[in-house]
Protein backbone atom coordinates (compact mmCIF):
# COMPACT_ATOMS: atom_id res chain seq x y z
CA UNK A 1 0.00 0.00 0.00
CA UNK A 2 1.43 3.36 -0.98
CA UNK A 3 1.65 6.25 1.24
CA UNK A 4 3.33 9.27 1.18
CA UNK A 5 6.89 7.53 2.83
CA UNK A 6 7.10 4.85 -0.38
CA UNK A 7 5.53 6.90 -3.07
CA UNK A 8 8.70 6.97 -4.84
CA UNK A 9 8.12 2.55 -5.04
CA UNK A 10 5.26 3.40 -7.54
CA UNK A 11 5.89 2.05 -10.87
CA UNK A 12 2.89 2.74 -12.85
CA UNK A 13 1.78 6.38 -12.24
CA UNK A 14 -1.27 7.67 -14.10
CA UNK A 15 -1.06 11.73 -14.64
CA UNK A 16 -4.39 13.38 -15.47
CA UNK A 17 -3.68 17.41 -16.51
CA UNK A 18 -7.30 19.65 -16.68
CA UNK A 19 -7.21 22.33 -19.14
CA UNK A 20 -6.65 25.26 -16.37
CA UNK A 21 -3.43 23.68 -16.18
CA UNK A 22 -2.79 23.60 -19.85
CA UNK A 23 -4.27 26.70 -21.25
CA UNK A 24 -4.01 30.22 -20.20
CA UNK A 25 -6.78 32.66 -19.30
CA UNK A 26 -7.06 33.49 -22.76
CA UNK A 27 -7.60 29.80 -23.46
CA UNK A 28 -4.69 29.69 -26.09
CA UNK A 29 -2.12 26.57 -24.85
CA UNK A 30 0.32 27.01 -22.12
CA UNK A 31 3.25 26.01 -24.00
CA UNK A 32 6.09 26.44 -21.66
CA UNK A 33 3.72 24.30 -19.06
CA UNK A 34 3.59 21.70 -21.48
CA UNK A 35 7.13 21.58 -22.13
CA UNK A 36 7.96 21.06 -18.30
CA UNK A 37 5.11 18.06 -18.58
CA UNK A 38 6.58 16.72 -20.86
CA UNK A 39 10.26 17.30 -19.02
CA UNK A 40 9.11 15.87 -15.84
CA UNK A 41 7.11 12.71 -17.45
CA UNK A 42 9.57 11.82 -19.26
CA UNK A 43 12.66 12.02 -16.28
CA UNK A 44 10.36 9.62 -14.75
CA UNK A 45 10.27 7.36 -17.60
CA UNK A 46 13.66 6.98 -17.75
CA UNK A 47 13.73 5.77 -14.11
CA UNK A 48 12.01 2.75 -15.24
CA UNK A 49 8.36 4.04 -14.75
CA UNK A 50 5.50 3.38 -16.80
CA UNK A 51 3.42 6.90 -17.16
CA UNK A 52 0.01 7.91 -19.26
CA UNK A 53 -1.27 10.91 -19.71
CA UNK A 54 -4.76 12.01 -19.22
CA UNK A 55 -5.35 15.05 -20.98
CA UNK A 56 -7.55 17.64 -21.13
CA UNK A 57 -7.30 20.24 -23.50
CA UNK A 58 -8.46 19.26 -26.63
CA UNK A 59 -11.36 21.51 -26.94
CA UNK A 60 -9.48 24.43 -25.78
CA UNK A 61 -7.16 23.75 -28.63
CA UNK A 62 -9.71 23.77 -30.97
CA UNK A 63 -11.01 26.66 -30.11
CA UNK A 64 -7.96 29.16 -30.37
CA UNK A 65 -7.33 27.21 -33.89
CA UNK A 66 -11.00 28.25 -35.27
CA UNK A 67 -10.75 32.00 -33.51
CA UNK A 68 -13.68 30.77 -31.20
CA UNK A 69 -14.15 33.57 -28.03
CA UNK A 70 -16.16 31.42 -25.89
CA UNK A 71 -16.47 27.72 -25.22
CA UNK A 72 -19.08 26.23 -27.67
CA UNK A 73 -22.45 25.19 -26.13
CA UNK A 74 -24.38 22.50 -27.90
CA UNK A 75 -22.69 19.21 -28.17
CA UNK A 76 -22.26 19.23 -32.23
CA UNK A 77 -19.92 22.43 -31.54
CA UNK A 78 -17.58 20.95 -28.70
CA UNK A 79 -17.28 17.71 -31.05
CA UNK A 80 -15.84 19.97 -34.34
CA UNK A 81 -13.57 21.89 -32.03
CA UNK A 82 -12.21 18.59 -30.25
CA UNK A 83 -11.83 17.10 -33.64
CA UNK A 84 -9.88 20.10 -34.61
CA UNK A 85 -7.52 20.43 -30.94
CA UNK A 86 -6.74 16.69 -30.56
CA UNK A 87 -4.46 16.30 -33.88
CA UNK A 88 -3.21 20.06 -32.75
CA UNK A 89 -3.02 18.59 -28.98
CA UNK A 90 -1.28 15.82 -30.17
CA UNK A 91 1.41 17.08 -32.03
CA UNK A 92 2.45 19.45 -29.80
CA UNK A 93 2.98 16.67 -27.21
CA UNK A 94 4.76 14.45 -29.77
CA UNK A 95 7.29 16.90 -30.32
CA UNK A 96 8.03 18.18 -27.24
CA UNK A 97 8.17 14.28 -25.68
CA UNK A 98 10.14 13.82 -28.78
CA UNK A 99 12.56 16.35 -27.72
CA UNK A 100 13.24 13.86 -24.80
CA UNK A 101 13.55 10.38 -26.50
CA UNK A 102 10.14 9.70 -25.50
CA UNK A 103 7.77 7.89 -27.79
CA UNK A 104 3.83 8.83 -27.69
CA UNK A 105 0.36 7.51 -28.33
CA UNK A 106 -2.87 8.51 -28.93
CA UNK A 107 -5.60 7.03 -27.10
CA UNK A 108 -9.57 7.78 -27.19
CA UNK A 109 -11.75 6.37 -24.77
CA UNK A 110 -15.72 6.76 -24.65
CA UNK A 111 -17.70 5.62 -22.06
CA UNK A 112 -18.70 2.48 -24.19
CA UNK A 113 -15.11 1.28 -23.71
CA UNK A 114 -15.63 0.68 -19.86
CA UNK A 115 -19.73 -0.39 -20.09
CA UNK A 116 -18.86 -2.86 -22.53
CA UNK A 117 -16.88 -5.69 -20.44
CA UNK A 118 -15.65 -6.72 -23.75
CA UNK A 119 -13.90 -3.54 -25.06
CA UNK A 120 -12.60 -2.73 -20.83
CA UNK A 121 -10.69 -6.11 -21.77
CA UNK A 122 -9.75 -4.64 -24.96
CA UNK A 123 -8.70 -1.46 -23.64
CA UNK A 124 -6.96 -3.01 -20.66
CA UNK A 125 -4.71 -5.19 -23.58
CA UNK A 126 -3.75 -2.06 -26.14
CA UNK A 127 -2.96 0.36 -22.85
CA UNK A 128 -0.85 -3.03 -21.01
CA UNK A 129 0.67 -3.63 -24.89
CA UNK A 130 1.50 0.20 -25.21
CA UNK A 131 3.48 0.12 -21.32
CA UNK A 132 4.78 -3.05 -21.94
CA UNK A 133 6.86 -0.94 -25.30
CA UNK A 134 7.89 1.97 -23.47
CA UNK A 135 5.51 4.18 -25.00
CA UNK A 136 3.85 6.83 -22.97
CA UNK A 137 -0.34 6.31 -24.05
CA UNK A 138 -1.22 10.33 -24.06
CA UNK A 139 -5.82 9.51 -23.40
CA UNK A 140 -8.25 11.30 -23.87
CA UNK A 141 -12.30 11.32 -24.25
CA UNK A 142 -12.96 10.85 -28.00
CA UNK A 143 -14.87 14.20 -27.48
CA UNK A 144 -15.17 14.22 -31.65
CA UNK A 145 -17.77 11.25 -31.16
CA UNK A 146 -19.06 11.17 -27.43
CA UNK A 147 -22.31 12.13 -26.63
CA UNK A 148 -23.72 12.76 -23.37
CA UNK A 149 -25.19 9.37 -23.10
CA UNK A 150 -21.45 8.05 -23.52
CA UNK A 151 -19.40 10.35 -22.33
CA UNK A 152 -17.80 8.84 -18.83
CA UNK A 153 -18.25 12.52 -17.91
CA UNK A 154 -14.94 14.70 -17.59
CA UNK A 155 -11.34 13.72 -17.09
CA UNK A 156 -11.18 13.39 -13.61
CA UNK A 157 -13.33 9.85 -13.69
CA UNK A 158 -11.89 9.13 -16.93
CA UNK A 159 -8.47 9.35 -15.17
CA UNK A 160 -9.29 6.63 -12.38
CA UNK A 161 -10.92 4.58 -14.93
CA UNK A 162 -7.77 4.40 -16.92
CA UNK A 163 -5.50 3.76 -13.48
CA UNK A 164 -8.21 0.78 -12.64
CA UNK A 165 -7.95 -0.63 -15.93
CA UNK A 166 -4.35 -0.66 -16.12
CA UNK A 167 -3.96 -1.30 -12.34
CA UNK A 168 -1.88 1.79 -12.17
CA UNK A 169 0.03 2.01 -8.46
CA UNK A 170 -0.96 6.00 -8.19
CA UNK A 171 -3.19 8.05 -9.85
CA UNK A 172 -1.70 12.06 -9.51
CA UNK A 173 -4.36 15.06 -10.67
CA UNK A 174 -3.27 18.07 -11.45
CA UNK A 175 -6.30 21.34 -10.88
CA UNK A 176 -6.24 24.83 -10.42
CA UNK A 177 -6.51 24.10 -6.80
CA UNK A 178 -3.52 22.70 -4.32
CA UNK A 179 -6.15 19.95 -2.89
CA UNK A 180 -9.26 19.27 -0.79
CA UNK A 181 -10.01 21.75 1.63
CA UNK A 182 -11.89 21.99 4.98
CA UNK A 183 -13.90 24.52 3.39
CA UNK A 184 -13.89 26.67 0.10
CA UNK A 185 -10.34 28.80 0.12
CA UNK A 186 -11.88 31.59 -2.29
CA UNK A 187 -14.62 32.28 0.15
CA UNK A 188 -13.38 30.92 3.50
CA UNK A 189 -10.31 32.89 4.42
CA UNK A 190 -9.85 30.05 7.51
CA UNK A 191 -10.15 26.75 5.21
CA UNK A 192 -7.25 24.64 5.81
CA UNK A 193 -5.56 22.26 3.25
CA UNK A 194 -6.43 18.54 4.39
CA UNK A 195 -2.86 16.84 3.33
CA UNK A 196 -4.72 12.84 3.60
CA UNK A 197 -7.93 11.56 3.52
CA UNK A 198 -7.95 8.10 4.71
CA UNK A 199 -11.84 7.19 4.36
CA UNK A 200 -13.91 9.11 1.79
CA UNK A 201 -17.10 9.91 3.87
CA UNK A 202 -20.18 11.59 3.27
CA UNK A 203 -18.75 14.64 5.13
CA UNK A 204 -15.88 14.51 2.89
CA UNK A 205 -17.70 14.70 -0.13
CA UNK A 206 -19.69 17.28 0.94
CA UNK A 207 -16.44 19.58 1.19
CA UNK A 208 -16.49 19.76 -2.85
CA UNK A 209 -17.91 21.72 -4.08
CA UNK A 210 -19.46 22.87 -7.72
CA UNK A 211 -17.38 23.25 -11.13
CA UNK A 212 -14.58 25.53 -10.21
CA UNK A 213 -13.13 26.79 -13.43
CA UNK A 214 -14.94 28.74 -15.76
CA UNK A 215 -12.60 26.53 -18.67
CA UNK A 216 -12.19 23.43 -17.08
CA UNK A 217 -15.48 20.96 -16.03
CA UNK A 218 -13.81 19.31 -13.46
CA UNK A 219 -14.53 20.59 -10.10
CA UNK A 220 -13.54 18.96 -6.87
CA UNK A 221 -16.88 16.73 -6.61
CA UNK A 222 -15.71 14.70 -9.33
CA UNK A 223 -12.27 14.52 -8.27
CA UNK A 224 -13.66 13.27 -4.82
CA UNK A 225 -15.97 10.91 -7.15
CA UNK A 226 -12.44 9.79 -8.84
CA UNK A 227 -10.98 9.29 -5.67
CA UNK A 228 -13.76 6.57 -4.89
CA UNK A 229 -12.74 4.73 -8.18
CA UNK A 230 -9.15 5.05 -7.52
CA UNK A 231 -8.81 3.78 -4.27
CA UNK A 232 -11.50 1.00 -4.28
CA UNK A 233 -9.40 -0.45 -7.19
CA UNK A 234 -5.89 -0.12 -5.13
CA UNK A 235 -4.96 2.85 -6.37
CA UNK A 236 -3.21 5.58 -4.04
CA UNK A 237 -4.20 9.31 -5.36
CA UNK A 238 -3.10 12.74 -4.83
CA UNK A 239 -4.29 15.98 -5.95
CA UNK A 240 -2.31 19.05 -6.37
CA UNK A 241 -1.67 22.10 -8.18
CA UNK A 242 -0.86 22.22 -12.00
CA UNK A 243 0.49 25.80 -11.35
CA UNK A 244 3.29 24.33 -8.84
CA UNK A 245 6.59 24.11 -10.07
CA UNK A 246 8.05 20.60 -10.14
CA UNK A 247 4.48 19.46 -8.36
CA UNK A 248 4.71 15.91 -10.03
CA UNK A 249 8.38 14.91 -8.72
CA UNK A 250 7.71 16.53 -5.32
CA UNK A 251 4.55 14.24 -4.99
CA UNK A 252 6.51 10.83 -6.35
CA UNK A 253 9.28 12.14 -3.91
CA UNK A 254 6.92 11.99 -1.18
CA UNK A 255 7.14 15.33 0.05
CA UNK A 256 3.85 16.80 1.69
CA UNK A 257 2.27 18.53 -1.66
CA UNK A 258 -1.77 18.80 -2.21
CA UNK A 259 -4.56 16.17 -0.50
CA UNK A 260 -3.14 11.54 -1.10
CA UNK A 261 -6.18 9.60 -0.99
CA UNK A 262 -4.48 6.53 0.37
CA UNK A 263 -5.66 3.23 -1.27
CA UNK A 264 -7.68 0.24 0.11
CA UNK A 265 -5.03 -2.74 0.37
CA UNK A 266 -6.96 -5.20 -1.71
CA UNK A 267 -7.16 -4.65 -5.61
CA UNK A 268 -10.63 -5.88 -6.85
CA UNK A 269 -10.33 -8.86 -9.35
CA UNK A 270 -10.69 -7.19 -12.99
CA UNK A 271 -14.61 -8.49 -13.12
CA UNK A 272 -15.75 -6.91 -9.74
CA UNK A 273 -13.65 -4.06 -11.02
CA UNK A 274 -15.52 -3.36 -13.98
CA UNK A 275 -18.64 -4.28 -11.74
CA UNK A 276 -18.15 -1.38 -9.44
CA UNK A 277 -16.66 1.33 -11.99
CA UNK A 278 -17.16 0.16 -15.88
CA UNK A 279 -20.48 -0.55 -15.67
CA UNK A 280 -23.52 2.22 -15.49
CA UNK A 281 -25.39 2.17 -12.57
CA UNK A 282 -29.25 2.06 -13.71
CA UNK A 283 -30.73 2.92 -10.36
CA UNK A 284 -29.97 2.14 -5.95
CA UNK A 285 -31.87 0.78 -2.99
CA UNK A 286 -31.60 1.97 0.64
CA UNK A 287 -30.61 -0.55 3.24
CA UNK A 288 -31.30 -0.55 6.92
CA UNK A 289 -28.45 -0.80 10.01
CA UNK A 290 -29.20 -4.83 10.16
CA UNK A 291 -28.43 -4.86 6.03
CA UNK A 292 -25.74 -2.90 6.06
CA UNK A 293 -23.24 -4.38 8.91
CA UNK A 294 -24.47 -8.05 7.08
CA UNK A 295 -22.79 -6.90 3.85
CA UNK A 296 -20.14 -4.94 5.58
CA UNK A 297 -18.83 -7.65 8.27
CA UNK A 298 -20.61 -10.35 7.70
CA UNK A 299 -19.76 -10.77 3.96
CA UNK A 300 -23.81 -11.12 2.92
CA UNK A 301 -25.11 -10.85 -0.03
CA UNK A 302 -27.98 -8.46 -0.47
CA UNK A 303 -31.56 -10.24 0.53
CA UNK A 304 -34.87 -7.96 0.21
CA UNK A 305 -35.90 -8.32 4.06
CA UNK A 306 -32.91 -5.15 4.59
CA UNK A 307 -34.56 -3.12 1.49
CA UNK A 308 -36.26 -0.46 2.78
CA UNK A 309 -36.74 1.69 -0.62
CA UNK A 310 -36.00 1.24 -4.62
CA UNK A 311 -35.05 4.07 -6.98
CA UNK A 312 -34.67 4.14 -10.69
CA UNK A 313 -36.37 1.68 -13.46
CA UNK A 314 -33.69 -1.06 -13.39
CA UNK A 315 -34.33 -3.99 -15.18
CA UNK A 316 -33.07 -7.71 -13.67
CA UNK A 317 -29.19 -7.65 -14.84
CA UNK A 318 -28.66 -4.15 -14.10
CA UNK A 319 -26.31 -2.96 -12.05
CA UNK A 320 -27.45 -1.21 -8.99
CA UNK A 321 -25.71 1.11 -6.03
CA UNK A 322 -26.51 -0.30 -2.29
CA UNK A 323 -26.98 2.90 0.17
CA UNK A 324 -27.31 3.37 3.82
CA UNK A 325 -30.09 5.01 5.25
CA UNK A 326 -27.82 8.06 5.58
CA UNK A 327 -27.47 8.10 1.84
CA UNK A 328 -23.99 6.82 2.02
CA UNK A 329 -22.86 4.43 -0.86
CA UNK A 330 -22.26 1.29 0.55
CA UNK A 331 -21.77 -1.37 -2.35
CA UNK A 332 -22.61 -1.97 -6.18
CA UNK A 333 -23.82 -5.23 -7.30
CA UNK A 334 -25.73 -7.01 -10.35
CA UNK A 335 -29.57 -7.10 -9.48
CA UNK A 336 -31.43 -10.42 -9.64
CA UNK A 337 -35.10 -8.23 -9.74
CA UNK A 338 -36.45 -5.92 -11.72
CA UNK A 339 -36.91 -2.29 -10.17
CA UNK A 340 -40.96 -3.03 -10.18
CA UNK A 341 -40.64 -6.62 -8.42
CA UNK A 342 -38.03 -5.01 -6.21
CA UNK A 343 -40.87 -2.51 -4.73
CA UNK A 344 -42.87 -5.06 -4.24
CA UNK A 345 -40.54 -7.66 -2.13
CA UNK A 346 -38.70 -4.69 -0.33
CA UNK A 347 -38.74 -5.94 3.53
CA UNK A 348 -40.32 -8.95 2.61
CA UNK A 349 -38.25 -12.21 3.79
CA UNK A 350 -37.17 -14.82 1.32
CA UNK A 351 -39.70 -17.47 1.83
CA UNK A 352 -42.57 -14.75 0.95
CA UNK A 353 -41.30 -13.80 -2.27
CA UNK A 354 -42.34 -16.57 -4.01
CA UNK A 355 -46.11 -15.69 -2.41
CA UNK A 356 -45.74 -11.88 -3.02
CA UNK A 357 -44.52 -12.61 -6.65
CA UNK A 358 -46.27 -15.63 -7.85
CA UNK A 359 -42.27 -17.15 -8.75
CA UNK A 360 -39.09 -16.64 -7.11
CA UNK A 361 -36.02 -16.83 -9.59
CA UNK A 362 -33.38 -15.83 -6.87
CA UNK A 363 -33.19 -16.09 -2.95
CA UNK A 364 -30.78 -12.95 -2.84
CA UNK A 365 -31.57 -9.46 -4.58
CA UNK A 366 -28.00 -9.38 -5.33
CA UNK A 367 -25.36 -12.44 -4.52
CA UNK A 368 -22.21 -11.88 -2.92
CA UNK A 369 -20.30 -13.14 -5.80
CA UNK A 370 -21.73 -10.29 -8.08
CA UNK A 371 -21.44 -7.34 -5.08
CA UNK A 372 -18.71 -4.89 -4.90
CA UNK A 373 -17.87 -3.35 -1.23
CA UNK A 374 -17.21 0.42 -1.79
CA UNK A 375 -16.77 1.46 1.71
Amino acid sequence: MLTRENLNNAKRIVIKVGTSTLTHSTGKLNLLRIEKLARELSDLANQGKQIILVSSGAVGAGMDRLGLKEKPKTIPEKQAAAAVGQGILLHIYEKMFGEYGQIVAQVLLTRADSVNRKRYTNSRNTLMALLDQGVIPIINENDAVSIDELKIGDNDTLSAMVASIVDADLLIILSDIEGVYTANPQTDPSATLLSQITDITPAVEELAGGPGSARGTGGMYTKIQAAKIAVNSGVTMVIASGGREGAIREIVQGKKVGTIFISKESRLQIRKRWLAFGASVSGKVCVDKGCEQALLKDGSSLLAAGITAVDGDFELGNTISIVSSSGRELARGISNYNADDLKKIKGAHTHEINYILGFKPYDEVVHRDNLVLLV
